[in-house]
Formats: structure tokens, C-alpha cells, sequence
């Protein structure tokens, strides 16, 4: 991206935030903001978690006020996807509005799921994951209503659909605005490297030559691709080139990819005659790659039976696609091409780490701090936390002056006393670290409360950054695959002084993963918590034993979020800002 892209990119941005940082605690006026802003969960117990924190929200006048939050759950039974969470949306916004919701201008954030690639937001949700930014501290739902902060004056009644762990930033020209005010589907496109576009889903357009210097142009496209290779973008005519002698092949030549989409109410009629014809749904149904491929003039039935990209093949699914295509099939897809945007996903350990303490370019066009709303736990300081490293990040946390956190390392909502120290590319959620812990280089810790047997206990789960949380092996045979922190299960029980007989994994008494293992200690308070597992953390690295005490309590991933205690973990998130409230104003 050139320097001026750059800054009208950065400037764009800057000023999205403060537009929507200015309507936070205040009313909003009809027309100006969302009618309807829609948080979709998983289940009952997420949906609670959620609406938990959207009214402390709003209570502390962190969200525009006049607009309506819901939270809705998926049904009872087999996993639905963002697709079928997206008919069964529509379906109770239909229940509950009636006629009047053909009035209304919806924003529709897919949430649901267990974030098993970044547990820290497993318990509370990504749509509330931290972002270094605001005061008070923003998280994903904000910086997400920030960045679409402008769509709602430029469209036509209808739904956007998005999802909760990406960010897509944008800017056009003077004058220029966004509009969604055709019928269909019309979609938010980002010029991509075809590398790209193999994992994403990508447009082809009626109109192939982009050498077009706008920053923003709205044409019709052909049809869809979902994670296509670059053979068939090349086949299928998706693949644009931009006009310039200086570029090599390899730059000149680019797809546009997809983010968010838009949806008219005639066409979310026929969403919901659909799922009438569909339910109950007893498979997943992608919003993306199953709605967006029956699209356009050249879509052809052809995908319904390609199951490549599909983790689990599911009964039925073919013919759901039959269906889906059978109904969506000559409805228009547009395309809203973003000629100077950006897509950044933050899914992952991985990508939190990067974009939050290493991708520069991010940092400059968000304004992201390396510490945001935290701050010393000495009764001297008064300023914002400084005990953190160039390329670490700091959020919504009190440390004592004397801690130190790595470079590449995220703290989030946690409480770290005197001599702590936080080591190289590691994030630290939600825990409480006594005097002169030292957490290791590369690890995620997290803690979680928990109520188990009619009281209340802590667990601090602990994993390498790069473990693989969702990979599964059959129980017969095949536990020895499984590895925490480069350490086999086995050996780890073995290191804790644990009878490796005893290995258990919570629910699917099949399928063994890292996600529903037995490992992680159940305590009687959030301290001992982390520093037990700590302890069994820096046995693993070092290879020497580390016994637990007899009897120990061991929990797994799966099975804290089952039992954990909302309110209580609320409670010390609460606690932690009252405190940073507190000693900023003094």
C-alpha cells in the first residue's frame, strides 16, 4: 500500500472512531445509527453471557443508546453454522416485528461458537474481546459498530451480516459514501493476492479491468467462488490486474475477496421461506460459501456436492445445498469493491499476538496503544501502566510498577503484583499473579471461575500458542499424539506425579483432544489458581517433576466453560476497572 493510500486509510479510520465514540452514551436520532444491532450465541448459557455484558455496557455508557440489542441463540440439537444462525435470526426478527421490521436497518454479528482457537475469548465471547483503543476500553462490538459507523445513513432498510473476529477498514473518495440500495445481496469486496483468495471467498465480476484509479465502485458479479484455487480464479475470470508497467505478475495480478454482506428484506423472504423448507436443520449451512455461491447469473449447482472445505461432512448437506441453491438461484449479487481497504482476521493466539503488538500498520490505523485503561498498582502512580516492553500490549489490567512484560506478549483483565514477569510472545487473560511470578516465553494462560458442586473454584488452563486446541484423535489408541506445550499427555501426568490411568477427557468419550483433557487443577481461589498451574507449566518446559497435591480436582476447557460462574468473573473484570477508574482520576 503506497503512503497516501496509507494515511487516507489511517485518516478514514481515525475518523470512524471518533464519529462513533462521540454517540457512545447518548441518544441516537433516527436514521443516524443501527434500529436493531443482533449478537447471535451458540446456546442458552452463551446468550447469557452475552446480554450480561451488552446492559453493563450500557449502564456505563459504553455503547449509543436508543438503538435495540438483542441476543439470539441457536436452537437446541446439531451444530447450524453462521448460515442457519442467520435463517433462525431473521426468523425471530420476523416473530418479533412483524410487518414493521421491513422499516428497520439491522446489523447481524455472528458470535456463536467456543472461540477453541482463542481461548481466552472462549468463556465471554470474541464480539468482547479487548482492543487496545478507547476510554472507556473498547472491545470487538465497538470497534465493529465503529468501523460500519457510517452504513446506516446510506441504506436501505435490510440486515448486514458480519462476523465478530474480523476488521475490515476502508476509505473513498470525497464525496463518495457506501450505499446498500439494491435489491440482492451486496457485498463488501477487498483487493486480495490470489494466495489469499484460496482461504477466503472470491468475486467474479461482470467487470474485469481494474485499472480504474477509484477508491470505490459498485458493479454486479457473475458468480462466487468459495476458497477457490488459483487455477479455477483464473478460469472462472476473478482474477484482475492492475495496469502498471513497474509491477511484477505476481503483484499486478489480485482477486477481490469477501467480508461483510447486505441483504434486502424481499431477499430475506425468501431466506425465511427457506429455512420453512429446511427446518429443523440438522446441518451446518455457511452464510458465506453456501448463500453467496447460488448467486449470480453464472452460479451453477455444481458446489452443492463439493464437500472439500467442509470439516465434517454431514448427512444431508448436499441436499440442503440442492435447496439453498434451488431458492437464491438469478438473485442479484453485487459487489462494493474497496479499492483502498483492509481485511485483518483475529481468530487465532497467533494472529492476536501479531496485530496487537507487531503489525504496525494496524497499530497506526486504529491508533492502538501498548497500554490502554490499565494502570500501577502502587498508590504513587497515577499515570497509565508503563511497565510493559516496546511490542507488548497492556488492556484493562493493574500491575505493580515493578513487573515486566515481554516484548510480542498480550495482558488482558489481569492483576500482576510486584516482581512479575510476563516472558516473550505470551497472553495472559483474566488471571491474578502473587509476588514474583514468572510466566514463560510463547504460552497462553488464562483463568476461569467455576462453580462446581455448589461452590465456587478457580482453574487457570494453560497451553503452548501454537497447540491446536481442535484437533481430535479416537481415544482408542491415540491420546499419544496429543501434545501440550511440545510435551506428550502422558509424560505431562507423569511430570505432575498424576497415575496416567487416570487420564480422562470430558464428553465425546470418542474424540480426545487437548480442549476436553482432564488437565487443569481445580482451586479454591484465583491466586493459587494460577500459580499451581504455573508451576505445572514450568515443569513441562523444564522436565522435571512437579507433583500435585493427592486428590487434586482436574478439569478440562470443555468443561470449565460449562461450569463457569458468569457473575463472578464479571465481578473481578468490574473490580480491576473501578480500581483503574479510580487511581486515572486520582
Amino acid at each position: 500500500m503506497s503512503d497516501g493510500c496509507g494515511r487516507k486509510l489511517m485518516t478514514s479510520t481515525r475518523k470512524k472512531i471518533r464519529k462513533f465514540s462521540s454517540l457512545r452514551g447518548r441518544e441516537v436520532q433516527p436514521g443516524d445509527f443501527w434500529d436493531v444491532v443482533v449478537v447471535t450465541a451458540v446456546d442458552g448459557g452463551q446468550k447469557d453471557a452475552y446480554e450480561a455484558q451488552i446492559r453493563e455496557k450500557i449502564h456505563r455508557g459504553e455503547l449509543p443508546l436508543g438503538t435495540t440489542y438483542r441476543v439470539f441463540s441457536d436452537p437446541p440439537g446439531p451444530k447450524i453454522g453462521n448460515g442457519g444462525s442467520t435463517l433462525h435470526a431473521l426468523q425471530q426478527l420476523s416473530s418479533m416485528y412483524g410487518e414493521a421490521l421491513r422499516r428497520l436497518k439491522v446489523i447481524l454479528i455472528h458470535a456463536g461458537g467456543f472461540s477453541q482457537r482463542l481461548p481466552s475469548a472462549s468463556a465471554l465471547g470474541k464480539i468482547f474481546m479487548a482492543v487496545p483503543l478507547g476510554d472507556p476500553l473498547y472491545q470487538m462490538l465497538e470497534l465493529k459498530l465503529a468501523m460500519y459507523v457510517d452504513f446506516p445513513s446510506n441504506m436501505k432498510p435490510g440486515v448486514l451480516v458480519t462476523c465478530a473476529d474480523d476488521i475490515e477498514l476502508y476509505s473513498v473518495a470525497e464525496g463518495e459514501e457506501l450505499r446498500f440500495d439494491k435489491p440482492g445481496f451486496t457485498a463488501l469486496a477487498h483487493p486480495s493476492p490470489l494466495s489469499v483468495g484460496t482461504t477466503h471467498g472470491v468475486f467474479v465480476l461482470d467487470r474485469r479491468d481494474a485499472s480504474s484509479p477509484s477508491e470505490m465502485e459498485t458493479v454486479s458479479c457473475r458468480r462466487f467462488l468459495h476458497k477457490p484455487s488459483i487455477r479455477k480464479m483464473q478460469d472462472s475470470g476473478a482474477v484482475c490486474e492492475r495496469k502498471s508497467a513497474a509491477l511484477p505478475v505476481s503483484e499486478a495480478e489480485f482477486v477481490y475477496t469477501d467480508s461483510a454482506y447486505y441483504v434486502d428484506f424481499d431477499t430475506a423472504d425468501v431466506l425465511l421461506k427457506l429455512l420453512e423448507e429446511l427446518e429443523p436443520l440438522s446441518c451446518e449451512i455457511d452464510a458465506y460459501g453456501d448463500f453467496l455461491q447460488a448467486l449470480g447469473p453464472e452460479a451453477t449447482v455444481e458446489y452443492t456436492s463439493n464437500t472439500a472445505n467442509v470439516t465434517t461432512e454431514e448427512a444431508g448437506l448436499v441436499g440442503v445445498r440442492q435447496k439453498i441453491f434451488s431458492r437464491l438461484q438469478g438473485t442479484p449479487l453485487n459487489a462494493i469493491l474497496l479499492n483502498n481497504s483492509k481485511f485483518y482476521h483475529i481468530g487465532t493466539t497467533s494472529e492476536l499476538l501479531f496485530h496487537l503488538t507487531k503489525d504496525e500498520e494496524l497499530r497506526s490505523q486504529l491508533g492502538l496503544l501498548s497500554s490502554a485503561f490499565s494502570v500501577h498498582l502502587d498508590q504513587s502512580s497515577s499515570g497509565s501502566c508503563g511497565s510493559a516492553s516496546s511490542g507488548s500490549c497492556v488492556m484493562h489490567s493493574a500491575l505493580h510498577p515493578s513487573c515486566i512484560v515481554g516484548s510480542g506478549s498480550v495482558v488482558e483483565y489481569s492483576r500482576l503484583e510486584a516482581g512479575v514477569s510476563v516472558g516473550r510472545g505470551s497472553i495472559v487473560s483474566s488471571c491474578w499473579a502473587g509476588p514474583g511470578l514468572s510466566v514463560p516465553d510463547g504460552v497462553f494462560v488464562h483463568s476461569l471461575c467455576v462453580n462446581h458442586q455448589n461452590q465456587t473454584g478457580f482453574v487457570t488452563v494453560f497451553f503452548g500458542i501454537d497447540d491446536s486446541l481442535k484437533r481430535s484423535v479416537h481415544a482408542a489408541g491415540g491420546t499419544a499424539e496429543l501434545r501440550l506445550c511440545g510435551t506428550r499427555l502422558s509424560e505431562c501426568l507423569s511430570l505432575w506425579d498424576v497415575d496416567g490411568e487416570l487420564l480422562r477427557f470430558s464428553g465425546d468419550p470418542s474424540s480426545c483432544s487437548l480442549w476436553n483433557a482432564r488437565l487443569f487443577p481445580l482451586c479454591s481461589d484465583q491466586q493459587s489458581s494460577f500459580s499451581t498451574s504455573l508451576e505445572m507449566l514450568q515443569a513441562l518446559l523444564r522436565r522435571s517433576g512437579s507433583p500435585l497435591p493427592v486428590k487434586t480436582r482436574l478439569l478440562s476447557m470443555q468443561e470449565c466453560l460449562q461450569l463457569k460462574s458468569l457473575q463472578e468473573m464479571l465481578t473481578f473484570r468490574k473490580e480491576l476497572q473501578d480500581e483503574i477508574v479510580q487511581k486515572k482520576s486520582s
